[in-house]
């Protein structure tokens, strides 16, 4: 794992307390000599990520698509901007490079992309490490409705593994380190109705 993408918030208007830790999560990224795949914003959490990384001599590269690149909106101090003509290439670029995917506190951009990311690992389109930074608890309202939709026969239990959460940075690297793709994801594909049951 050399590479990771984090997709998080860019709002000014969040409770404080997120900001800096989202920029020690960027600090905890460059403490490990991974490289920092994001969005490239320079406002709410994405810039302080983004910030922390940099601060801590780590390499920071932003995709960005014209719609937002902006004084304002981007962040002009990366150690590379890549500027992408739509919202879908971004995500396409960043799918492509990103060795692992996490999640900060966002809201409905942040939850598309992860979203996104975690259907196209139950399709067995990738089996790339996927994890939420649980900051201040954010997460927690998610994981309800994630267990509710497995308790209602939405979601196969075997699924749940695909999605790695820890309230703190290292303790997140880590388990994303060690992370193995759950096996015979493609019986969900082939609809063999013995998926959940034990071996």
């Amino acid at each position: 794992m050399k590479r990771i993408c984090v997709f998080c918030g860019s709002t000014d208007t969040c409770q404080p307390e997120y900001l800096p830790a989202a920029y020690a999560f960027g600090k905890a990224i460059a403490e490990r000599d991974l490289q920092l795949w994001y969005g490239a914003g320079i406002t709410g959490l994405m810039g302080a990520l983004a910030d922390g990384a940099l601060a801590s001599g780590g390499e920071v590269i932003g995709v960005i698509p014209e719609l937002f690149n902006t004084p304002v909106l981007a962040h002009a101090g990366l150690t590379r901007l890549e500027v992408v003509e739509t919202m879908h290439i971004r995500k396409q670029r960043l799918f492509e490079v990103a060795e692992a995917f996490v999640a900060l506190p966002g809201g409905f951009g942040t939850f598309e992309e992860l979203f996104e990311i975690l259907t196209w690992a139950q399709i067995g389109l990738h089996q790339k490490p996927i994890g939420l930074l649980n900051i201040r608890n954010y997460f927690a309202p998610l994981q309800k409705m994630v267990a509710h939709a497995r308790d209602e026969g939405f979601i196969y239990e075997v699924h749940n593994e695909l999605l790695t959460v820890a309230d703190q940075p290292w303790v997140l690297l880590d388990a994303l380190s060690r992370y193995q793709s759950p096996p015979d994801l493609d019986r969900w594909l082939t609809r063999i109705d013995k998926l959940d049951e034990p071996e």
